[in-house]
């Protein structure tokens, strides 16, 4: 396809099967606008093809394929459908020109033609497509713009988020790679049970990449823990417990404080405080900050409960060593319906092997489980 400067005037594509109408249309046009013509359908679909016009003139019976035909399948393809299509006929019939109208024609000249007539209908809609097609660049530009800007917005969201969970990752050096593994473990779990009846109303594709995007963030009250207590390295005293359990309060609190700064609601921020406030929460209710039970519990702070305990026990601590994947696993499974969603313990047991998989690929040493 050849690209015409900006400054070029407009081209106009005559078609019709009599050579006296395509002279005519010639001599009237030539000193306004750069005239091609085409003397059948087949030959002005070859033009179009090599060069879209402005502007096409198309007359209706012609040999081979008729003017119907040849707007048919101009207004069927992406590069061509918005060229304007002027009608040229003998037929003056209104069901003719409904039909010209039904296949995306912008107007009907009949002939004997008129030259002031086509001079100013011609000129009208070459003038409506610039207008358009101004527009339509306008949009373009400005959905790039919007594109653009939203990518950076997502790129900043991101690069927070992370340096955030590492901030607090670091008061908790020896989780290693839990961030990274629990984010993943939540992805799979959610997506593994967006097609069930219980939770296809909130998990979707949308909703599954907040998740992922919010899991980083469930541990940061960790950093409003002191030192004394969060790396212990044996059992905690009940006050020293106590301690311990505020830093989903306190993950909850920075978040909020955040949101309130900004002025609006953010779906990701509120994913996020489900998360970090909820994640300790047990399905009969023996779980804190609020003791909440069931489906009380948002379902994102269930699943993040899975993901968070599997890495949990199968990762090492300050006050124990990990436990194998086998032993991990009989514990949740003791812990459906009690600790645990009964649904998203059935979806773990399919996907174990999975989170096996994914816990030996992102290890916090070389050792091999």
């Amino acid at each position: 396809m050849e690209t015409r400067h900006l400054t070029m005037r407009p081209t106009i594509l005559a078609v019709d099967d009599s050579p006296d109408i395509l002279a005519m249309i010639s001599g009237l046009l030539n000193g306004l606008y750069r005239v091609k013509v085409a003397n059948n359908g087949e030959k002005a679909l070859k033009i179009v093809d090599l060069s879209p016009p402005d502007l096409i003139l198309l007359d209706i019976m012609m040999p081979g394929l008729d003017g119907y035909e040849v707007c048919a399948k101009l207004k069927s393809e992406p590069v061509t459908r918005d060229i304007p299509v002027i009608f040229l006929t003998a037929k003056s019939e209104s069901e003719d020109e409904t039909k010209g109208f039904e296949l995306g024609a912008v107007d009907y000249i009949t002939k004997p033609l008129s030259p002031s007539k086509l001079l100013a209908r011609v000129k009208t809609h070459l003038t409506l497509k610039a207008s358009a097609d101004f527009l339509k660049d306008k949009n373009e530009y400005l959905e790039q713009q919007v594109a653009k800007r939203t990518h950076e917005v997502q790129a900043i969201q991101d690069v927070t988020i992370s340096t955030v969970a590492s901030l607090a990752e670091t008061r908790d050096n020896e989780t290693g790679k839990h961030i990274r593994r629990t984010q993943i473990y939540i992805n799979m779990l959610a997506n593994k049970l967006k097609t069930s009846a219980r939770f296809s109303h909130f998990l979707n594709d949308q909703s599954i990449a907040l998740l992922y995007k919010s899991a980083p963030l469930h541990d940061i009250g960790k950093v409003g823990i002191p030192d004394r207590i969060l790396l212990k390295p044996g059992s905690l005293e009940p006050d020293e417990f106590e301690i311990m359990k505020t830093h989903s309060s306190v993950g909850l609190d920075a978040i909020q404080r955040a949101e309130n700064q900004l002025g609006l609601k953010v779906s990701f921020l509120t994913c996020a405080k489900e998360i970090t406030c909820s994640h300790h929460e047990k399905w009969d209710g023996t779980g804190y900050p609020d003791g909440l039970k069931g489906d009380a519990i948002p379902i994102s702070a269930r699943l993040m409960a899975m993901a968070d305990v599997y890495d949990s026990l199968i990762s090492d601590r300050v006050y124990r060593a990990g436990l194998s994947h086998e032993e991990t696993v009989k514990i949740i499974l003791a812990g459906r319906g009690s600790h645990f969603d009964p649904d998203i313990v059935d979806a773990f047991l399919e996907l174990a092997d999975e989170f096996r998989s994914i816990a030996l690929t992102y290890t916090d040493t070389e050792e091999k489980m």
